[in-house]
């Protein structure tokens, strides 16, 4: 298990807390200091059932300097989209826990990491 971390993030720190509550063997990436390659996003993408707006920080600084509320939310936009999120990692939604069984899940919550936990257990 794998969690996508930005230390200055509250949400990020809780989670890391709850996972060290619950004695959870996991890795820590601190994606703004590690960038994922737009591949990577990719695969954790696809391991979401996700879009890449849908785990874009859209209120972000960066997002209103390149337009982001204005791109098209369709199939060809994909590349585009994932592209922007590999070039600025500050625009990706955090925090993203890789479970162990394939999934993954955006850990905003208590609930989401604790179901992030039930696919890694065993």
């Amino acid at each position: 298990m794998e969690i996508w971390i930005n230390p200055a993030c509250s949400k990020c720190r809780s989670a890391v807390r709850l996972l060290d509550a619950e004695g959870a063997d996991y890795t820590v990436r601190r994606y703004l200091d590690d960038v994922p390659d737009a591949a990577e996003i990719r695969a954790v993408l696809d391991r979401l059932g996700l879009e890449p707006w849908d785990i874009t920080r859209t209120a972000e600084a960066e997002a209103e300097e390149l337009g982001l509320k204005d791109w098209p939310r369709d199939p060809a936009a994909r590349d585009r989209w994932t592209d922007a999120l590999a070039a600025h990692p500050k625009l990706i939604q955090r925090p993203i826990i890789t479970a162990d069984d394939g999934t993954a899940v955006v850990a905003r919550t208590d609930e989401a990491v604790r179901e992030a936990l039930s696919r890694s257990a065993g």
